[in-house]
């Protein structure tokens, strides 16, 4: 009988192990929450204006490039540009918009017969920029968050 009671006591010691609760910290919770976000996604595009009464993610994106595409190519079009050959060239812009709106350029892609012809094209591009409308950021989880992308611009010159 006292074997038996000396084995149920170290059976009920040993088993309370089972019975302990793992606490989580808050820090847990948010590296794994993290670790679940697509961060490449955005919930919402940026957007202008007369973007924001689209419900589809993928027309707001779309409305948002082609009004940005068509301010700047009317801003060129504006420009008396004289060239001594034909150009078709697609200049890519590689576009920053910060969490408040504001729009900056990383980066432009231009060839060089382009860069030739018209020297002062990065110029152009940059005050057509310059006048554009209100830009609203991109919204992850409620937030305004900054947001990259690239943007061609279709270029002909006769």
């Amino acid at each position: 009988m006292k074997q038996i009671a000396v084995f149920l006591l170290c059976f009920m010691l040993a088993s309370c192990q089972y019975f302990d609760i793992e606490k989580t910290s808050s820090d847990a919770i948010l590296k794994q929450e993290l670790k679940t976000f697509n961060w490449k996604e955005v919930d919402s595009y940026p957007s202008f204006k007369t973007c924001d009464t689209l419900q589809s993610k993928l027309d707001a994106k779309q409305c948002f490039e082609t009004t940005l595409a068509n301010h700047i190519s009317s801003k060129l079009q504006e420009q008396t540009i004289i060239v001594s050959q034909d150009i078709n060239d697609t200049i890519m812009l590689s576009l920053l918009i910060s969490e408040k709106g504001a729009l900056s350029i990383n980066a432009i892609e231009i060839d060089s017969i382009t860069t030739l012809e018209i020297p002062e094209i990065k110029r152009l591009i940059s005050e057509s920029l310059n006048t554009l409308p209100t830009i609203y950021p991109a919204i992850k989880r409620g937030q305004q968050v900054k947001s990259q992308f690239k943007l061609p611009i279709v270029l002909q010159v006769n």
